[in-house]
């Protein structure tokens, strides 16, 4: 499997992903995703460089994406909790969800490596607040769960989780971005 970061010309198919996973989701009984990404931020998250894509092979098209940075959502994170290093994970999208095909996994993991890579004590993600079977997912991969926030400009997605930062013992991916 090979990483890449996505550019200004994957923009159509990352919000294809979201609209999939949306679908997906309504199909499951949620409303998450159920309104479209600003572009703005998609395009502020792209330039930069924080989006990435996963492919099976080279020149396959990708089979998942997830936006990786260090930028904690205030309304969701303590202020001490700020201060503490993180990197946050945002958007995780299969493209195939619930095939339970273990990239997910795969791709928390490598988003934990890089975390600790970079100095980040934790790993950090928040999820939509209604989503059960989502947050039961990530307490399975090690996530704890710090707070639910039931504030409007949490957009729904108010369950906040975080695990510590770990290196990896192994390449997860291949590219020039792994």
């Amino acid at each position: 499997m090979r990483i890449s970061r996505a550019t200004l010309d994957d923009v159509a198919r990352l919000q294809q992903f979201r609209t999939d996973a949306a679908a997906w989701l309504a199909d499951m009984g949620s409303d998450q995703w159920s309104t479209p990404y600003p572009e703005d931020l998609l395009l502020e998250s792209i330039q930069a460089g924080d989006v990435f894509l996963f492919h099976d092979l080279e020149n396959a098209p990708p089979v998942a994406t997830v936006t990786l940075d260090a930028k904690a959502d205030p309304v969701l994170w303590r202020p001490e909790e700020i201060q503490q290093p993180a990197l946050y994970v945002h958007k995780l999208t299969l493209a195939q969800p619930g095939k339970r095909s273990g990239l997910g996994r795969r791709i928390l993991d490598w988003c934990g490596d890089r975390a600790a890579r970079r100095g980040a004590r934790w790993l950090r993600l928040d999820a939509w607040t209604s989503n059960t079977k989502l947050h039961a997912y990530y307490r399975d991969l090690g996530f704890t769960h710090v707070r639910t926030v039931y504030d409007a400009e949490a957009y729904g997605s108010g369950w906040v989780a975080q695990r510590p930062a770990k290196m990896s013992e192994t390449t997860l991916f291949d590219g020039p971005d792994a």
